[in-house]
């Protein structure tokens, strides 16, 4: 049943109360809770994130999740089906074939577990049971979605011990057209950003190789889509169907291109026979599996592979992953789509880009060096479409 307010032990931080929320016009929230108590971070997440999914779903007809962590998303993908080496690379080889909704948060948890470790989840459509076995043993805070099955909800309330924050979104609530925010006491008013992200965005291809295929075209919307609701400055990295880097919040725009640069490497680095073939020691949990290969793939190798260390998470000593070892591997990823919350102000993005795989290119364009940037996108082979439009999301 929706209530006219939900009453929350506090803020962003314990000190920070009283803390609520409602509608200001008195009516009923569009949410309802079906278990546990969230926070206020728990709900601007779950907002933000069902946002999300639901316009992914609108724009590409497939089932759509992400992995919500403090207001922006580690992940976000559609419900396509996961490859033996991704379903291995994720951690639910052993779940059978997944639903498309399942596939979609495996995809959207595993692009970067070391990020979504505690995240919220945000679903475009129904819980099954296939999703929330896949959800119930990972850690999380807690799930938002139109609705649940029976088997699905039994499953969920049985996380963190009967605390597992589940929420059912109201699918026709109709957000008003103005929103408000207030900042040290002042009230801040704008239009909501109710951009339609669809084909046409994609019509003013500035490069010389204009040529993009329909699941790049996709990609490019889905970049848009999560740009949309990720903390500015952002820049998002897809492929298949998934965000595999985003970058967010940073001040830079070449840090945020690097970071999630970082991140679409690391996925893929994942992929590779030397990580692949780690032997972990038994018993040893998915978190830990995941924070050792994060470390055995970064430039602080030595700390796990130290006399005394490697013993507790490898059964046999790992071989150093060399750089050139890595540069190599990498330099097989191609057909990556990059999307841009604003333009591009030097061509030092493109060149990074470049460097994990970047193919496509959305992003506003309107920079003083708009030349060189399509010129540095030329000498790559690569196809950029001008959006026209900038994605800020504070």
């Amino acid at each position: 049943m929706s209530e006219l307010e939900i009453q929350l032990k506090y803020g962003c931080n314990p000190n920070q109360k009283p803390s609520r929320i409602y509608m200001e016009d008195g009516s009923e929230l569009p949410v309802t809770v079906l278990n546990g108590r969230p926070g206020y971070i728990n709900f601007l997440d779950a907002f933000n994130g069902w946002q999300l999914v639901k316009e992914l779903k609108e724009a590409t007809g497939l089932p759509a999740a992400t992995s919500f962590k403090h207001v922006s998303p580690a992940g976000a993908a559609v419900g396509l089906p996961l490859s033996d080496t991704l379903a291995k690379i994720y951690w639910v080889d052993d779940l059978g074939e997944l639903t498309p909704l399942a596939a979609a948060y495996a995809r959207a948890r595993g692009a970067d577990r070391m990020s979504s470790f505690g995240d919220f989840i945000a679903l475009s459509d129904v819980c099954d049971e296939c999703t929330a076995r896949l959800i119930k043993r990972e850690v999380s805070d807690g799930v938002i979605a139109p609705g649940y099955t029976p088997e699905a909800l039994a499953l969920l309330k049985e996380k963190k011990k009967g605390a597992y924050n589940i929420l059912q979104m109201d699918e026709s609530y109709v957000p008003n057209p103005l929103e408000k925010k207030q900042v040290y006491g002042i009230t801040f008013e704008q239009g909501r950003n109710e951009l339609d992200v669809n084909s046409g965005l994609l019509d003013n291809i500035v490069t010389v190789e204009k040529n993009v295929p329909a699941d790049a075209a996709r990609d490019m919307k889905i970049a848009l889509i999560v740009l949309k609701y990720t903390q500015s400055n952002s820049v998002c990295y897809v492929k298949d169907g998934q965000a595999i880097g985003i970058g967010a919040g940073q001040q830079s725009r070449i840090h945020c291109t690097r970071l999630a640069g970082s991140k679409a490497d690391n996925w893929f680095l994942r992929q590779s026979p030397q990580v692949m073939g780690l032997q972990f020691v038994d018993g040893l949990g998915r978190a830990n599996r995941d924070n050792a290969i994060d470390v055995y793939m970064g430039d602080e190798y030595e700390d796990i592979l130290a006399e005394g260390v490697w013993q507790q998470a490898f059964k046999v000593k790992p071989a150093v992953f060399t750089r050139e070892e890595k540069r190599a591997w990498l330099d097989q990823l191609t057909g990556v789509t990059l999307g841009s919350d604003a333009f591009f102000p030097f061509s030092d993005n493109v060149e990074r880009a470049r460097k994990s795989g970047v193919k496509y290119i959305a992003q506003p364009g309107g920079s003083v060096r708009d030349d060189e940037v399509i010129a540095c996108a030329d000498r790559h082979g690569m196809v950029m479409a001008f959006t026209g439009i900038r994605l800020f999301h504070h």
